[in-house]
């Protein structure tokens, strides 16, 4: 699959962004991928370049440019336990820097850029997300309902903006849910709220998994967990993009 690096203007600068798409020349569906709080590396270029041979173009920006160009701070090869910790004192300055409205101003960029792109085909894109990248995937699918035709996070906190989010969203929506992260009891709770918010969705606990469970470079990676989840998110964006 092609690659390349690309810039993304932002009403706060430029956002570097990783891209995948099919080497056949033609237009495809757009797809905006956000990767976990780790940032584009290894591990989120091959899920992008394994979406992309699906027939999708998929742009992976830098959640952190306003901190420099990734990877922002120095990543093993392998985030284990044993450097977790360490890992997140650096990161979590970065994260809450990323405020709500941060989120929202660079999805409007992201999704101007996205849909502006030569190889990407005429019509609405989807959005997918990772651990809080997920959150951010449900708020640029909720800030972009015309835009937007699905959406798609894993063990992400998507429950955090409640039913004023949900609300928003009229993209198709998966949720696939750590086992870790949420009891069967949370679970009907969020499935109620996005039952009264009258949202077209599906939403499971992955059985066996923990918390970053598709990340296949840390100690939560479960091989079952991202074949599931690619067995859901694939036939949600076939569905909602006409893509086959």
């Amino acid at each position: 699959m092609p690659t390349t690096m690309l810039q993304i203007p932002t009403a706060d600068g430029s956002a570097d962004a990783f891209a995948a798409f099919p080497d056949h020349g033609g237009q495809c569906p757009g797809v905006l991928m956000y990767a976990d709080g780790f940032g584009i590396r290894p591990a989120l270029r091959a899920m992008a370049l394994e979406l992309a041979g699906h027939g999708y173009y998929v742009l992976v920006p830098n959640a952190f440019y306003r901190h420099g160009p990734a990877p922002v701070i120095r990543l093993p090869e392998h985030i284990g336990e044993e450097v977790r910790s360490a890992v997140f004192a650096e990161l979590m300055p970065l994260i809450e820097s990323h405020t709500a409205e941060r989120v929202l101003s660079d999805a409007d960029a992201y999704v101007r850029f996205l849909t502006a792109r030569p190889e990407v085909s005429a019509g609405p894109v989807a959005v997918t997300g990772y651990c809080i990248g997920g959150l951010w995937a449900m708020r640029t699918a909720a800030a972009h309902p015309g835009q937007v035709a699905a959406v798609a996070a894993f063990h992400g906190p998507v429950g955090v903006d409640g039913p004023g989010l949900f609300s928003k969203l009229t993209a198709q929506v998966h949720l696939g849910h750590a086992e870790g992260d949420l009891t069967p009891e949370a679970l009907g709770e969020l499935n109620q709220a996005l039952d009264v918010a009258g949202v077209s969705y599906s939403s499971e606990i992955y059985p066996g998994t923990i918390h970053g469970f598709t990340m296949s470079d840390t100690d939560a990676f479960s091989a079952s967990g991202l074949k599931r989840h690619w067995d859901r998110l694939l036939p949600l964006l076939d569905r909602a993009l006409g893509n086959s």
